[in-house]
């Protein structure tokens, strides 16, 4: 089989959970012996929609196959467009109920690969009971519309406290943007009444954004949210996991990089002449241990 040709769409370089996506794309495109091409679409959904169709419009270096994780909606008019070109198509970290459908007609592998999204909001519910068990907390959801914040969203809203009142912001996944929503929560006089327990956030940059906006405080103020343990998800090495090693977050969750995982499918794919499964999910987990932030709560 001749090298295989793959482009893999991300959504921002500004991102940690994205480098790591790409960092795994490429090791497992050397690995694999693909030639891969990873394109960022900093954050724009109409510039992903056009890099992706202006790549399958050119014939004479069309890939064998995309991988992308949308920015927005899951692109069921650009994947039409890709499997109808003969080119395999493979969505990363995106519920699309398009699959189906576009698997019965398809000359290529057509697939999804997600991290279990229902099952990190039930982990983050879970680290939420460890630290209390009643109170105020801030949720920051990721951007609307999206499938990942509304079924972390749904698992959290299963295993948190009964005790638990929420208030919730949005952020688009970025820590200046959590940074921005909670600033102009706190300058809101409310904001100073609802004795805040826990922060618990969709991904960890809007975590360390979160706690940059209560750090900037002053004074009293500042004392007053002082202790407020801090929480995301995404739980990459060097950032997410590091940020809990330091105390900076008191805990994330870790979901492995779709992206090399989706090009090991792919590979196999390709040599057997079988599909993939039409919808993989793979387990998070907690970092660290659920019953150590029980243990860190007792010490605090």
């Amino acid at each position: 089989m001749n090298s295989l040709n793959v482009v893999v769409a991300l959504t921002t370089k500004d991102n940690d959970y994205q480098a790591e996506q790409a960092a795994s794309a490429s090791e497992a495109g050397f690995r694999l012996g693909m030639k891969v091409n990873i394109v960022f679409a900093g954050n724009d959904a109409v510039n992903q929609s056009q890099q992706l169709l202006e790549i399958i419009q050119n014939k004479t270096q069309r890939p064998d196959a995309i991988l992308v994780e949308p920015v927005g909606t899951p692109m069921q008019q650009v994947a039409k467009a890709v499997v109808a070109a003969g080119i395999g198509w493979g969505i990363l970290n995106r519920e699309a109920d398009y699959i189906p459908e576009l698997r019965r007609g398809a000359a290529a592998p057509v697939f999804a690969l997600s991290p279990d999204q229902e099952e990190v909001g039930r982990i983050q519910g879970r680290q939420l009971a460890a630290l209390t068990a009643e109170g105020n907390i801030l949720y920051i959801e990721g951007p609307s519309g999206t499938s990942a914040a509304e079924l972390r969203t749904r698992g959290m809203l299963s295993t948190k406290p009964a005790g638990i009142e929420m208030k919730t912001l949005k952020g688009d996944w970025s820590e200046r943007s959590a940074q921005q929503a909670v600033t102009s929560w706190l300058s809101l006089s409310t904001s100073r009444q609802l004795h805040i327990q826990a922060v618990i956030c969709q991904n960890d940059a809007m975590a360390m954004g979160a706690r940059k906006a209560f750090a900037s405080l002053m004074g009293a103020e500042r004392e007053q949210w002082r202790n407020i343990p801090f929480t995301g998800c995404d739980g990459v090495t060097k950032t997410g996991q590091e940020w809990v090693r330091r105390k900076d977050l008191r805990a994330t969750v870790i979901i492995p990089p779709m992206a090399g995982l989706a090009l090991e499918m792919l590979a196999k794919a390709l040599s057997t002449g079988a599909m993939p499964p039409e919808r993989t999910l793979c387990a998070p987990q907690s970092f660290p241990p659920i019953a150590e932030i029980g243990t860190l709560r007792a010490r605090a």
